[in-house]
């Protein structure tokens, strides 16, 4: 199982994630199709050059915070999270643009031993996503139900 049990996931262990991806213009019109996101400030090149700051589309948030979650899944989560119990302080402080690299790295902040559910444990995880001039493009904290190790057989 690549994904670490609960056990594993020890208040201040740190990742820093291999996978780096680079963002395309498909992949954000893709998120707002699948979003139902009509807003020009993601799919309109000719409005955000006369209107906006930035003079070119900026990719959807949603597909910004998706990536860099989805990034640290295989060191972290992978076949041993039961379910995501929530999101907290997901911020963005700069945009993604088409042709920038994410890469990502997570950090656990707290974990404690489910009180209702004695298989399980619950972990927050801060997650940060960078571009490729190793500037934070996304943080949040993510709170995951965990598989504690199951018990050697006698």
């Amino acid at each position: 199982m690549p994904g670490l049990y609960f056990e594993d996931l020890t208040v201040g262990k740190q990742f820093k994630h291999a996978i780096r991806r680079t963002v395309t213009e498909a992949d954000n019109v893709f998120i707002c199709a699948l979003t139902h996101n009509p807003a020009a400030l993601h799919l309109d090149e000719q409005y955000c050059r006369e209107h906006t700051e930035f003079g070119q589309r900026i990719v959807n948030s949603v597909f910004t915070l998706g990536l860099v979650v989805g990034i640290s899944v295989g060191d972290t989560t992978l076949g041993t999270t039961v379910g995501n119990l929530g999101w907290d302080e997901v911020r963005f402080p700069r945009p993604v643009f088409h042709g920038d690299t994410i890469r990502a790295e997570s950090e656990v902040l707290e974990a404690r031993a489910s009180k209702s559910r004695p298989d399980n444990g619950v972990v927050v995880f801060q997650h940060r996503g960078y571009n490729q001039r190793d500037e934070l493009v996304m943080t949040c904290k993510r709170s995951a139900l965990m598989l504690r190790r199951p018990a050697a057989p006698r």
